[in-house]
């Protein structure tokens, strides 16, 4: 089965679509029992494949994968982003079943709080039932609550450069959006308008990316100058040489007022900018926080804020994912985490008002969360312990094997690889074997997501 990127996003029980400029892969899926369109999830920093020219032999024609935005690691980031007093901290404790300060004035977070939430996974799920281990470990997604950003941020308004830093430091984006009007609760800007806070958000992230490829460009221009075509100048200038129209292109590019994401990169360009941490390169999910009536009205009629926003992402960044939440009823629904038999009520209940399945929208954030940040499941599974294990899409056998040990990477063999659809529908891997669907793969071979595997390895000599 081949890897695939949903593309569907939750809207209560309503669809939203919107044109998509780029390739995308896309699959069906049933949230909840219930039958769900589908929704072009937008991202940059997916991994696709272009063919290189055919060869003057006619062989076959080979493929490079296309490179990925962002840094290459597995313990990857998800930060959570916006102007103050949209419900950040509100919406991170219902996510993370955490208790950071969620007060009524701005900045009530300074610090960044950060914590792991479950992915939710029905495969691990079914391998639990089927293998009845000792231990289940399941996949992890870190969040991080960052401060409010106002206008201004880029010259060191409000938080200023710690707050930019703190978004630096992550590896995509949650961009919380306001959608509620409530008169206790006060707006930095002294109103509610969705779309203002989105445009404030997005200029102050390019300004940086600006200033930042401002200061890079005079740098590598006067060592770009200085050694000319020549092979004068150690590594590291000529490192700033080569690299110097990467980055001529790239500071012409958010000039244009365009973020580094929504470019068609090579890889020699996605490198350089890898090795910059830009603000706007990083893969961004749209979240709209709006009242608990609102969302348990959304089947019945369409959210004014929702549209207006869903119209702003149309035209700025077309086929981004936009996913509406109530934070009240997240937050209501967390404090019946250890009471399921009560929060299920609380589910109930709220169905009969809204006259159709109401579900958290948590579980498909956390999802999409982790899509965008190009990050996959592998599982290895049997008596002792069922566990699911991340990797970027596309790992090789070997850095998959590295996950799980260093052991196992520097002393690979090969894997033995199952298939979950052919797992589940023949029952047992006896059964997977003796149908002939049990792999041996080798050190070329791309994992999947889904897959179930079984490391062989040999170390012999110590690591040098």
């Amino acid at each position: 089965m081949a890897t695939t990127t949903s593309i569907r996003t939750f809207l209560g029980n309503r669809l939203w679509t919107a044109p998509c400029s780029r390739l995308v892969q896309q699959h069906s899926n049933i949230l909840s029992g219930q039958p769900v369109g589908q929704r072009l999830l937008f991202s940059t920093t997916s991994q696709v494949a272009y063919a290189k020219p055919a060869s003057k032999k006619g062989g076959a024609v080979p493929v490079e994968p296309k490179a990925l935005l962002g840094r290459p690691s597995n313990n990857l980031k998800i930060g959570i982003l916006g102007v103050p007093n949209i419900g950040k901290s509100t919406f991170f404790n219902a996510l993370t079943n955490s208790s950071v300060p969620a007060e009524n004035f701005p900045f009530c977070t300074i610090d960044p709080s950060e914590a792991r939430v479950v992915v939710p996974d029905d495969r691990i799920t079914w391998l639990t039932a089927h293998y009845k281990p000792q231990k289940v470990t399941p996949a992890f997604l870190t969040v991080i609550d960052i401060a409010g950003l106002v206008r201004g941020a880029s010259k060191g308004e409000g938080l200023g450069n710690a707050f930019l830093s703190h978004v630096r430091s992550v590896d995509a984006l949650f961009h919380l959006c306001r959608g509620f009007e409530d008169p206790g609760v006060t707006h930095v800007d002294g109103s509610v308008d969705a779309v203002r806070d989105l445009e404030t958000i997005h200029d102050e992230l390019l300004l940086s990316d600006m200033d930042t490829l401002s200061k890079v460009h005079q740098d590598y221009e006067k060592v770009a100058q200085r050694l000319g075509a020549g092979k004068t100048g150690n590594a590291v200038e000529k490192k700033k040489r080569d690299d110097f129209p990467t980055i001529s292109k790239l500071l012409a590019w958010v000039e244009e007022g365009k973020d580094v994401r929504t470019g068609d990169w090579t890889n020699e360009e996605i490198e350089v900018i890898n090795q910059q941490y830009l603000l706007t390169a990083k893969p961004m999910i749209y979240l709209v926080n709006i009242s608990e009536q609102d969302y348990l009205d959304l089947a019945k009629q369409p959210h004014p804020v929702i549209k207006r926003i869903q119209d702003w992402i149309d035209i700025h960044h077309p086929g981004d994912l936009l996913i509406p939440f109530s934070g009240s009823f997240e937050n209501q629904l967390s404090l019946f985490e250890d009471a399921p038999e009560e929060k299920d009520m609380v589910l109930e209940d709220a169905s009969k008002q809204a006259g159709v399945k109401i579900t958290s929208a948590l579980p498909e954030i956390v999802v999409r969360g982790r899509e965008a940040l190009n990050l996959q499941q592998f599982f290895t599974a049997g008596p002792g312990e069922v566990r699911s294990w991340t990797t970027r899409t596309k790992a090789l056998a070997p850095q998959a094997a590295g996950v799980i040990h260093t052991d196992f990477e520097r002393g690979f063999i090969m894997a033995e690889v199952m298939k979950m659809d052919d797992l589940k529908e023949l029952g047992s891997e006896v059964e997977v074997k003796a149908a002939g669907k049990y792999y041996s793969k080798g050190k070329d071979y791309q994992v999947e997501d889904g897959d179930v595997i079984f490391f062989k390895f040999n170390v012999t000599n110590k690591k040098k």
